[in-house]
């Protein structure tokens, strides 16, 4: 596929439909695992995971992984090509790592998350100056918050993207100051969470409230049925695996 050209909704579509795993002939396995293992600090996702009742065990990576150099942009890459890369490359790394730890077998989760505007890529920002400059060019505009998702399990592994628009009011500097100054804009792709004080300047969005967030949940409970997860009944009345292990 040319890299010069964003993909069309039917060739995202298509990438988005992931394979059921092996064993999963009706979206189920016989016998549903109890936890998962969630290959991301982000506290988001752990709380996303949380809301839908998935337990799951912090797999973090060690201080002789590069996490960065998987995040690293390539020349001609589209923001979903880049997405995609990322996040299996994400998951090929947590799987190693869970062998190499000798953990209990158990689906792995990862994701990553983009903004983009137009082709261009928006990561998390590198300092104070690269969130502000971030701010302002999505200000007035509608940009794309896209994620990837990616379960793996066993020698199986399945995939999903969950793609939003959101539209930024435009925003004066002394905004974009006091917002950078907070520290919100820190460790989040295109510089801001829409679960903070961001919100003020969202007129309108479409797509995934929790995909924008980092963990689009329709598409991540799909693929965490096929890989034979179970579902706890009433998740906020359980506490999830990292927390009773003290990670």
């Amino acid at each position: 596929m040319p890299m010069n050209r964003e993909e069309s909704a039917s060739e995202r579509i298509a990438r988005d439909e992931p394979k059921r795993f092996a064993h999963d002939s009706k979206g189920a396995s016989a016998t549903p695992f109890t936890f998962i293992y969630l290959a991301s600090q982000s506290p988001r996702r752990r709380q996303l995971l949380d809301q839908i009742g998935v337990r799951h065990q912090l797999l973090l990576a060690g201080p002789d992984e590069d996490v960065e150099a998987l995040e690293a942009e390539r020349a001609g890459e589209s923001p979903l090509h880049y997405v995609e890369r990322v996040t299996r490359a994400k998951l090929a790394a947590a799987r190693a790592r869970r062998i190499a730890r000798d953990l209990p077998a158990a689906p792995i989760l990862c994701a990553d998350t983009t903004v983009a505007l137009r082709r261009r890529i928006f990561g998390k920002p590198r300092d104070a100056a690269d969130a502000a400059a971030t701010l302002r060019l999505l200000a007035g505009r509608t940009h794309r918050v896209i994620t990837a998702v990616a379960v793996g399990e066993g020698a199986d592994e399945a995939f999903a993207i969950s793609a939003s628009s959101v539209r930024f009011a435009p925003i004066d500097d002394l905004e974009i100051e006091r917002y950078v100054a907070s520290g919100e804009p820190f460790g989040k792709a295109g510089a801001y969470a829409i679960q903070s004080g961001a919100a003020v300047w969202i007129e309108r969005v479409s797509g995934s409230y929790s995909g924008i967030m980092g963990l689009p949940l329709y598409e991540t409970a799909r693929l965490l049925r096929q890989a034979g997860v179970g579902f706890q009944c009433t998740p906020r009345t359980l506490a999830p695996l990292h927390a009773r292990q003290g990670e």
